[in-house]
Order: structure tokens, then sequence, then C-alpha cells
């Protein structure tokens, strides 16, 4: 049993985040799915909803599998200096490292991308990336994978993402499954991305 890591903060993104959880939750056997942040209060997405909070980031670091869903409030957590040094030092004990959207750009910012490759939201590309200048950013991908670390465009590219981690570490027949149970069509190449193209970075 893999215990999953799931970070939220004010003003997350409802489908960077239930989009992933619906795939690697599904497989509740195999992954412990634990929502994590700041405070136990609830923490409320864009769009107004509240999520409970299992664990607060003082309780613990090293959760097998660390998840950071994005959001346009991700990267003002970015000035929270205790924040950012948790999420490095859950990344250096976690197995893989999952991160959609800003939430990409947010764990960039700590360091822990510097020289590795990743991806985050088209539409916002070319005004977020600077922010972490020693990652190679990828223009065109649906999602990433170097070495322990997955991290994907906006939004929906979360759910193809962490389809690719299912396949990673049970299998592509269990991934396939996963996405066939939920009725969705898996993206499962890394470089379809059309998005690219409507944002003019290709």
């Amino acid at each position: 049993m893999r215990t999953l890591g799931a970070l939220v903060f004010p003003g997350f993104e409802t489908l960077d985040y239930f989009g992933p959880i619906e795939m690697l939750g599904g497989l509740a056997d195999e992954i412990e799915v634990v929502t994590i942040a700041k405070g136990k209060d609830p923490v409320p997405s864009v769009h107004g909803q509240k999520i409970l909070v299992d664990k607060v980031l003082s309780e613990k670091n090293d959760y097998d599998l660390l998840f950071i869903p994005g959001g346009d409030s991700a990267l003002v957590e970015s000035e929270d200096p205790d924040f950012m040094a948790w999420i490095r030092e859950a990344s250096a004990n976690a197995e893989r490292v999952l991160a959609v959207c800003t939430g990409t750009v947010l764990l960039a910012m700590t360091g822990v991308l510097d020289g590795r490759k990743a991806t985050t939201n088209k539409l916002d590309f070319t005004k977020t990336v600077p922010l972490a200048p020693d990652v190679e950013w990828v223009k065109q991908a649906r999602w990433v994978e170097d070495g322990k670390f997955f991290t994907s465009s906006g939004v929906s590219a979360g759910m193809d993402m962490a389809l690719a981690v299912l396949a990673d570490l049970f299998g592509a027949d269990v991934a396939r499954e996963m996405a066939r149970s939920c009725e969705y069509t898996w993206h499962s190449d890394p470089t379809w991305d059309p998005f690219a193209k409507s944002a003019g970075l290709i």
C-alpha cells in the first residue's frame, strides 16, 4: 500500500485535483489518498467547494507519492518559505512526485526540478516558466516524465499524467482498465498536445 499525499491550498483548481485523484484513488487496495494542507480548516477550491483535510504539513512529510494541483493561487503559495521548504522535503522523500498545471511551476520554484524536463499550462506558459529558469521547460507535451517527477499541462492533462503514473507503477494494462472504468479516453502519448499550437508556443 502506497500513501498519496495530495496537497491543497485555497483556490486550488478542482479538475487539477479531482481528475488525477479519480484515477489514482481508484486503486484503493494499492493507494491511500491523504489530503494535506497548512491547517485543519476545510480548504476552498477556486469554484468554492471545500475539501476536508486529513493531515497538516507539520504532521508528516514522507508520503510515497506527492501530488500538487494547480490553480491561479498556486503561485501565491510560493511566497511562504515554510510551505516551499515542506514541498522540497516531501519531494526528496517521495517515490514519485506529480504536479499539474501551475502546480508544476510551484514545484519548480522550490528548485527540485532544476536541470530536469517539465511542462505546465500552455495558456500561462510564457508568463510562468520564467519563475523557474533552470528547468528545461517543454513547450509541446501533454505531460513529461523525468526520473521520479511527472508534470502535466493544464487542468485535464493531469488525468493523462495520473494514468501514466499508474502504468509506471502497476503496468499499462492497469492504467487502461482504470481509464475504461471511468469511460475516459486516455491520451497515452505524452507528446500529444494541440494546445501548444493554439497558445502560440510552436
